[in-house]
């Protein structure tokens, strides 16, 4: 592998023996060079992807990492999301401090990846396991982003049908997510061509998204999708959809409310695009995700989960709900007033 071989999408490692941790670190190390980050925030990253691998070598069981570049308010950075289904801890802010141990080692593992990470962020429950997030920029990094997704392939393929993007248009918060029919090379390419579409459409409301990207993927086998825009200082999110892409508001306090998708496949025939309204208050989160992920996660289950970036409430989803006969796709957004 090479650099040029890391694409936004990123690169999953299975974690299960201490080889995987020098794979880690150079793939890294490549990424840290290909986006630009400095040969001091490089070093940096070579410490983070080690020490992350070594945690889950040591303490994880199923352990995976998922390495990608991140690009934000105009530079780019290195990002690696490792996920665990292991013992999980109580406090994940005591282990992340240099010192604190449960193997009779010294303790700095968590605490090495802290120092040396432009943001980080973690969730960990007693016997349920561990998500850490991990970004490096060569600078100060942008805000935390109000959204945060993943994507993986179904076991035995290299690439994912299923896809996300994000946008801000005119002040318009938008997201979607794709699920390009089949499975494979051709299902990824109808997805990005949902996505390159979705970046360049004009900015307007969901609706009017989506019928941009039906038109746009004439040329595609087509794909299940739904565009969502969040508008909190309206207290409203506006949705439209086709296929079977779930949609749901989990308002503050756990309560659940289903997001309405059409029948169709974007890019053939000539599906009916109607968009909904839906209250969303102070503290709401969406979730969104394919249909290679069950829907049967609860964030009530998650004690604190709800409060963690959408970024790790969206890899542990993942990790729970996924399911590996199916690529896979989870997005989370934030209400940020």
């Amino acid at each position: 592998m090479n650099a040029e071989a890391v694409t936004d999408s990123g690169i999953w490692f299975r974690v299960e023996a201490s080889s995987a941790a020098s794979a880690v670190r150079r793939a890294a190390e490549r990424l840290g060079a290909q986006v630009g980050i400095g040969e001091v925030r490089i070093a940096d990253l070579a410490i983070v992807a080690a020490e992350l691998t070594s945690n889950l070598v040591k303490h994880a069981d199923e352990g995976v990492l998922l390495l990608r570049p991140v690009r934000r308010a105009g530079q780019a950075g290195v990002e690696l999301v490792a996920i665990d289904s292991g013992p999980g801890m109580a406090d994940l802010t005591v282990s992340s401090q240099d010192g604190h141990s449960t193997t009779g080692t010294l303790g700095i593992g968590l605490g090495a990846i802290v120092r040396q990470a432009s943001w980080f962020d973690g969730f960990s429950l007693p016997g349920r396991g561990t998500v850490f997030a991990v970004q490096v920029w060569p600078a100060e990094p942008a805000r935390p982003s109000w959204a945060g997704a993943l994507t993986r392939p179904i076991t035995g393929e290299t690439v994912s049908g299923d896809g996300y993007a994000v946008r801000v248009a005119d002040g318009r918060h938008q997201v979607l997510v794709s699920d390009g029919l089949g499975h494979g090379s051709l299902a990824a390419a109808a997805t990005d061509a949902a996505l390159a579409a979705f970046r360049n459409a004009p900015a307007g409301p969901p609706a009017a998204v989506v019928a941009h990207l039906h038109r746009s993927m004439s040329h595609t086998r087509g794909a299940a999708l739904a565009v969502a825009e969040l508008a909190p200082e309206a207290g409203v999110l506006r949705y439209a959809g086709l296929g079977n892409i779930a949609g749901v508001i989990v308002e503050d306090g756990g309560r659940r409310r289903g997001l309405v998708s059409l029948p169709g496949i974007a890019g053939h025939q000539r599906p009916t695009i109607r968009e909904y309204d839906y209250p969303l208050g102070p503290g709401s989160r969406l979730v969104m995700h394919s249909d290679g992920v069950a829907d049967r996660w609860r964030l009530e289950d998650y004690p604190g989960l709800a409060e963690r970036s959408p970024l790790v409430v969206a890899a542990t989803l993942l990790r729970d709900a996924g399911v590996r006969r199916d690529d896979a796709c989870v997005l989370v957004a934030r209400s940020w007033t």
